[in-house]
């Protein structure tokens, strides 16, 4: 009996440790992910700036606004092509090499890099859309975000199936963007801003239970700096999810200056 009450006890204790340890896990996953999007939105809000002039010149994108040289280059020149699918290519060739390679302060600082080069590709919104309206799309992807994510936490419904159906979707909707970059359909947009809502809003749930399934998974195993490149990790899927519900969210609440 006295040994049965000991294994309980041990028990017990193991699994108090790793919820305090899931719990300063998670904290480390939002609070990575938070400083990422803070460096996207200066970033983008700086090369917004320095893009635009009053000064007239051949490059006016609206009333009394026009690009700056800085601007031209960007969002114009063929450089505009490496800066938007730069991102992608770095998700789907070199993340991955980063974190079986790299070190965990390698990976932070891979995963804040990504953030700034995401913000210089997103500077276009600041030149766009009015402060108001990006601010409000903001804290309304922030209410669905932090809904969607504790339902990821909290349910005992597993979503490894979803999750599954929900990458393919990425898949083909990152295909119906880039054919949409030269047909330039409205409708066909509309469409993408629809189901890139509802895609991302998935994932945001599932990328939250996976992180939290992850980390129970492995926290026995002692090996810290697993885990902390695993945050880094779990930092990315989050706040490629977010920024994506943003910006399809933007594009329906947005008001264009």
């Amino acid at each position: 009996m006295a040994e049965l009450n000991t294994i309980r006890t041990a028990s017990q204790t193991q699994a108090a440790q790793i919820d305090v340890g899931l719990r300063a896990h998670m904290n480390k996953v939002y609070g990575t992910m938070s400083v990422g999007m803070l460096i996207t939105a200066l970033a983008a809000w700086a090369i917004a700036g320095l893009s635009i002039t009053t000064v007239p010149n051949e490059f006016q994108i609206g009333a009394d606004k026009y690009l700056t040289s800085l601007g031209y280059t960007l969002f114009v020149s063929p450089l505009k092509w490496v800066i938007m699918f730069s991102p992608l290519a770095f998700i789907f060739f070199g993340w991955g090499a980063l974190m079986r390679r790299g070190s965990a302060a390698t990976v932070q600082l891979g995963f804040f890099v990504f953030a700034a080069v995401i913000g210089i590709s997103m500077g276009t919104i600041f030149m766009i859309y009015t402060p108001y309206s990006i601010a409000q799309t903001f804290i309304v992807t922030s209410i669905a975000f932090a809904g969607l994510s504790l339902f990821g936490y909290t349910t005992k419904k597993n979503l490894s199936g979803m999750g599954t159906f929900l990458m393919m979707g990425v898949i083909g909707l990152i295909v119906a963007m880039v054919i949409n970059i030269f047909l330039q359909s409205p409708a066909m947009m509309f469409a993408i801003s629809m189901i890139g809502i509802l895609i991302f809003a998935g994932l945001t749930a599932y990328y939250t239970q996976d992180i939290k399934n992850t980390y129970i998974m492995h926290a026995s195993h002692g090996d810290q700096e697993w885990l902390d490149k695993a945050a880094y990790d779990g930092a990315l899927s989050l706040y490629i999810a977010f920024l994506n519900m943003f910006q399809f969210l933007l594009m329906f609440m947005g008001q264009q200056e």
